[in-house]
């Protein structure tokens, strides 16, 4: 019989995060809703006057007094609603934030292009006559920046009332994906069933059982076929709202928006991708590694993640994998570390999973702290994803703990390289405290799979995300054919001839959330780079390049990314990182091949 999941009222206290600690009740969180249309209110009665310096410093305080007042709202409602997607009071509460954000974005609509149209040679005087302004320097200087892609007042009203729309696909895909679809049981060579849903499938893959892997992984992806032109028709839509919004802007491409929001120049973007086929015999050679060791004459989507090396217990508990973290942890320092044990004593984290909860983990960092949801099965992979959500954490606890309201959130291009740092150490120490020749193989086996599904799948995922958008961008369709062969023939390119691409493997896109969030997975490919060289400079130089690391990590958006990166010692404009990278996987591949 399968193993079922609990409802929420079923998982125990201590494996749940203290939500209460943003607010006690319900009513609470209500009642801080009309204030924020108390405050909005207040907010649009600037229009006109963000031309006079003390205006625009109580307007740009009264901003900052409104994004702490929306932290708490936004984490409560979107936190209670993940807990069980299922519930449609905690949907409710989502929509009417996110109607009220998009009223005030209307009603605030003058702001941007009013401190834009604060003449060049007046911008300086703001700052003598009203010191206190210098805060908001670079906030001010990033609007400014913008000036061509800012439209009308009008213009940017009609744009900010639009926003609720264009959202409306990555919500559809959210409820689709997790509240409605629901998949067969898999079965093993013994007839035996097991519960499929989205936390349980790499589990599944992961199995020894060939016939449970096979099993696991028609389940899922014939269930997407069935609904392959539903799926073609939400992504198209969040495509289409990306080229409006592009287009209304004056930026010449999608992929030029996205990254302007992060001060990220589309060249970083590009060069992601040319590494990636300069370097795509490595992961081929890595594919026939695979292939061999496993003793198949054919390999298929379903056998790459069951591990190479047999016989080894990749069972490890979350207490277990509490204390390995924390020892990892080590060369990061004392003040590091305890923020870490807080995060794991002080209610940060969810850690089951329940009937109706997210999938997957993510972290988000909330003032109060920060708060992270796992779905918790006892594997080496879940116990890499504490160390990854809790870099997130820590990332999120230190940039508000040291950065003021208006450059306290961290841009979304240095959001992967906390995390996946966090990895890299949890790695390293695994392998220092290793002397079972089979356990190391499968842990470098384990970390070869690093750089297969964070470099090369998420390169490959941004690959995808370009052609897709460009295809819209050119006048194209995107039908649930045309993906499918989009997609095939960059699998055929990535993994070479030695995998079998499966018929299955190419409804692959129907299932990745990160499509919905406006180029996102090209940052996990590039914050895996900066992480494997930020890891190693941590562990061969100690002190200094751990204070230069909390530097980077207390930074917030006080600078650009790349510079916050290089003040860390990291150089994302070169392609350092991405040689010392492959040249560490080579090495990784010189050693599994003598080791299995």
């Amino acid at each position: 019989m399968a193993e079922r999941i609990p409802a929420r009222a079923d998982v125990p206290a201590e494996s749940k995060w203290s939500i209460e600690d943003i607010y006690k009740s319900d009513e609470l969180w209500e009642k801080d809703l009309i204030k924020a249309g108390e405050l909005a209110e207040k907010s649009a009665g600037y229009k006109g006057k963000l031309g006079e310096p003390e205006k625009l410093l109580e307007y740009l305080k009264l901003d900052d007094e409104l994004t702490l007042l929306f932290d708490s709202l936004i984490n409560y409602a979107q936190r209670k609603s993940d807990e069980d997607t299922r519930v449609s009071k905690y949907q409710d509460m989502c929509g009417r934030l996110q109607m009220l954000l998009v009223k005030i974005s209307g009603d605030c609509a003058f702001a941007v292009p009013e401190i834009i149209g604060i003449p060049d040679e007046s911008i300086d005087g703001f700052y003598k006559a009203c010191p206190e302004l210098e805060l908001y320097r670079i906030a001010i200087d990033r609007i400014r920046r913008k000036r061509a892609h800012i439209l009308s007042e009008n213009e940017e009203r009609i744009m900010a009332l639009a926003g609720e729309m264009q959202g409306t696909p990555e919500d559809i895909f959210s409820l689709f994906n997790d509240a409605d679809l629901k998949f067969p049981d898999a079965v093993d060579k013994d007839g035996n069933h097991h519960q499929l849903t989205h936390e349980s499938y790499i589990p599944l893959v992961q199995s020894s059982d060939r016939v449970l892997r096979k099993s696991a992984f028609d389940a899922l992806y014939q269930t997407y076929e069935s609904f392959k032109n539903t799926s073609a028709a939400m992504l198209s839509a969040q495509v289409k709202t990306l080229v409006f919004r592009s287009r209304a802007r004056k930026y010449n491409s999608t992929l030029e928006m996205s990254l302007d929001q992060n001060e990220v120049d589309t060249k970083v973007y590009h060069s992601l991708i040319s590494s990636v086929h300069e370097n795509s015999e490595l992961m081929h050679r890595y594919v026939r590694i695979r292939k061999k060791a496993l003793g198949l004459d054919e390999l298929h989507a379903y056998d790459l993640y069951t591990p190479i090396v047999e016989g080894i217990d990749d069972n490890v508990s979350y207490e277990q994998a509490k204390r390995d973290v924390y020892e990892a942890l080590a060369p990061m320092g004392d003040e590091y570390r305890k923020i870490f044990r807080e995060g794991l004593e002080n209610g940060w984290i969810d850690v089951l999973e329940n009937e109706g909860k997210r999938s997957g983990a993510y972290s988000a960092g909330a003032k109060v702290h920060p708060f992270v949801l796992l779905n918790y099965k006892n594997t080496l992979n879940w116990e890499f994803t504490l160390a990854h959500e809790m870099g997130h954490a820590i990332h999120s606890y230190l940039s508000n703990k040291n950065q003021p309201t208006v450059y306290s959130d961290y841009v979304i291009f240095v959001a992967e390289v906390a995390s996946t740092c966090n990895e890299s150490l949890l790695m390293q120490y695994l392998l220092k405290n290793t002397t079972d020749k089979k356990r190391r193989a499968f842990l470098v086996n384990y970390f070869l799979e690093q750089f297969r599904t964070t470099f090369f799948r998420q390169a490959m995922f941004a690959e995808f995300e370009l052609q897709i958008n460009e295809t819209v961008e050119n006048g194209g369709s995107l039908t649930a054919e045309k993906l499918c062969e989009m997609y095939r023939k960059l699998n055929c390119e990535y993994y070479g001839n030695d995998l079998i691409i499966d018929s299955g493997l190419d409804m692959e896109w129907a299932r990745i959330p990160h499509f919905y969030y406006d180029y996102y997975v090209y940052q996990y490919a590039t914050g895996f780079l900066a992480a494997i060289a930020l890891s190693e400079r941590i562990l061969n130089e100690g002190e200094n390049a751990v204070k230069d690391y909390i530097g980077f990590l207390s930074g917030g958006c006080s600078k650009d990314p790349i510079s916050l990166l290089k003040d860390a010692g990291v150089d994302m404009t070169s392609d350092i990182p991405a040689k010392n990278a492959m040249k560490l996987l080579k090495e990784l591949l010189d050693e599994m091949e003598q080791l299995v």
